[in-house]
């Protein structure tokens, strides 16, 4: 059986966990969303997607 999820909602689901387990202050995740949205528009973008895609291609068994 294969189950598909966004990542952005596990990781969605991550940044709750640790607001909600691990004491994280709100304002420390939103800070570091924002730093994740305005990395995603320089040129380190597309050695980061392609590694994302990398790595997830390897846990899911059908890395290239």
């Amino acid at each position: 059986m294969t189950v598909s999820l966004p990542l952005v909602f596990v990781l969605g689901v991550i940044a709750w966990a640790a607001i909600k387990f691990l004491g994280i202050r709100i304002w420390v995740a939103v800070v570091i969303a924002l730093f994740g949205f305005w990395l995603s528009h320089t040129f380190l973008a597309p050695a980061i997607e392609t590694g994302t895609r990398t790595g997830v291609g390897v846990v899911n068994g059908n890395a290239k």
